[in-house]
């Protein structure tokens, strides 16, 4: 038989399918299962989003913002026994990379640890002074 002629596989045609006596008959979905891709990098993908995730850098006060941050924080120290309501806008560091967010939210002042340096709220907010951006006080105060 020559390697070259097209018909030497002809005999095989009309032998009957082989079913095995051991293993039961895959379901379609099981065949297409050993073909689907799959993940060679475990993890890949999640660090290139990690990768992507942008954060912030924490903006540095000048005299006067810290000037006006200050004014606000002691009106509110001023009325810490009624919960004054505030816009409190503060710097949260990323725990994986360099940088961080803001998070701006209104909360009511509960505490100040002059301390540790950290203005505690009714929502549960442990927010540090030092990464406090701006302080807004509603105008009904």
């Amino acid at each position: 038989m020559n390697a070259k002629d097209p018909h030497r596989y002809d005999d095989m045609l009309e032998l009957p399918h082989f079913v095995s006596s051991r293993h039961h008959p895959m379901s379609m979905e099981e065949r297409a299962a050993q073909f689907s891709p799959f993940a060679a990098l475990t993890g890949y993908d999640a660090a290139i989003k990690e990768t992507a995730r942008r954060t912030e850098e924490e903006h540095i006060l000048s005299e006067d913002e810290q000037q006006e941050l200050n004014e606000a924080l002691q009106y509110l120290l001023s009325r810490i026994q009624e919960h004054p309501a505030a816009v409190i806008t503060w710097f949260i560091p990323d725990e994986r990379k360099s940088g961080g967010a803001y998070a701006a939210e209104t909360v009511h002042l509960r505490k100040v640890d002059t301390v540790e340096k950290i203005l505690y709220t009714t929502e549960g907010h442990r927010i540090p002074l030092s990464g406090i951006l701006s302080i807004q006080i509603p105008e009904n105060m």
